[in-house]
């Protein structure tokens, strides 16, 4: 097993194990689906100002994709086993590019269109769906950490978001931001049709009444709660950083897409390495360790004044909740390979409704109180009941399925 692990972070492996054009062009799709997916976030500041919205207003906005795209997931996750990942993909991206044309034609004139604006980005965050399982059943189960690490790290895209968004938008106006993606959305999906393959592996066909099956598990309901803190975390943040440095510092959106991209950069590249840590040592001790760091920094972060010190504790948390993410998806595969394409749908709607729930609350403690801090907190503690989740479950699992498995749990 040992040499398992050790082989599984040797990146020259990815082309003798499985199909690395797929797992390419699977991580392609998911970042640009992601850069378009949280663009809202970037833009909600001068969105925001020329709508005339309240701070929960704001807050609702950036959170509507993250909303739209956990029940989308489930959509997607059942399509990918009944027509196959690429057929999925390539569905739900036309979707997306029709809903870009149409916000660039004509704009957004409401509080009302901006929310179904963001619905319809939903279908890019759904990408999670699509992506994850097509490359993964490339690959053997001792690499499923770092190989899903690899295709999960096309988060990355919202780092782009942060930092060209805001610039198109200062230069050309925001509604100009959306015209803009479609250039790379056409290239992306001309890409993805071309360069990438179902694995040949079989596939039963899911029904929704298999997701409801599978929440009969008591491990389903743990999975979907520890992504719902790890990657809820991660996409929350990574979709709120620019309101909160514009509204706490009075930073211009580009400042604070900047600070936005660091933070969020360190989250997204970090996720393979949480993976291949996992891969190493285990996933429950690799969560044990990246919910602590998450979980500190998210309750110390509102207790500074300091523009520098909210970056450092928001780098230490996004980077945290980044290598929980790979983590978990290290765990999953080995608990539930022969479901994998539902519980990446599923596990992947309790992520994004963890998302909705941070970026929502953000906007709602600042109009309450004033402030953003209750939000944190509250966050900090989803963080140490994942931790003292973990204590429940880590006997039994190691005991279980995780004796027979073939990567350390």
């Amino acid at each position: 097993m040992r040499n398992q692990i050790t082989r599984s972070l040797k990146l020259s492996d990815l082309k003798s194990s499985g199909h690395w054009p797929t797992l390419l062009s699977s991580f392609l799709y998911f970042d640009f689906s992601f850069m378009i997916w949280t663009v809202l976030g970037p833009l909600g500041a001068q969105i925001g100002e020329a709508l005339n919205l309240t701070p929960e207003q704001k807050g609702f906005m950036v959170a509507v994709p993250i909303l739209s795209g956990a029940i989308l997931r489930i959509v997607l996750g059942l399509l990918v086993d009944r027509i196959g990942a690429k057929n999925t993909g390539i569905a739900a991206q036309l979707v997306v590019i029709a809903g870009l044309a149409l916000g660039y034609t004509f704009g957004l004139p409401n509080y009302r269109a901006a929310l179904c604006f963001g619905a319809v980005l939903g279908f890019a965050g759904a990408s999670f769906a699509v992506a994850l399982p097509q490359a993964g059943r490339w690959y053997p189960p001792h690499m499923q950490g770092l190989v899903l690490g690899l295709a999960g790290a096309g988060n990355i895209g919202v780092v782009l978001d942060s930092i060209v968004a805001p610039r198109l938008a200062l230069a050309y106006g925001w509604r100009s931001v959306f015209g803009f993606a479609l250039i790379p959305a056409v290239i992306v999906l001309a890409a993805y049709a071309f360069i990438s393959r179902e694995a040949d592996v079989e596939v039963k066909k899911k029904r929704l009444a298999d997701y409801l099956n599978l929440l009969k598990q008591e491990d389903a309901h743990w999975f979907c709660f520890y992504y719902l803190v790890s990657f809820g975390g991660f996409v929350g943040l990574a979709s709120s950083y620019v309101l909160y440095f514009k509204s706490e510092y009075g930073l211009s959106p580009v400042q604070a897409g900047d600070f936005a991209a660091l933070c969020t950069f360190v989250g997204a590249m970090l996720r393979p390495v949480g993976g291949a840590v996992a891969d190493r040592i285990g996933g429950i001790r690799s969560l044990h360790a990246f919910y602590s760091m998450a979980a500190l920094a998210l309750f110390v972060s509102p207790l500074g004044h300091l523009l520098h010190f909210n970056v450092v504790t928001f780098l230490v948390a996004s980077g945290a909740l980044g290598m929980a993410n790979g983590a978990v998806f290290q765990l999953l595969p080995q608990r539930f390979g022969k479901d994998i394409g539902v519980m990446t749908g599923l596990v992947g709607c309790g992520g994004g409704l963890g998302g909705f729930y941070l970026a929502s609350s953000l906007g709602l403690a600042k109009s309450l109180t004033g402030s953003f801090a209750t939000g944190f907190f509250i966050f900090a503690g989803l963080c140490f009941l994942a931790i003292g989740g973990l204590g429940l479950v880590q006997t039994r699992w190691r005991t279980t399925w995780g004796a027979v498995a073939t990567a350390r749990v």
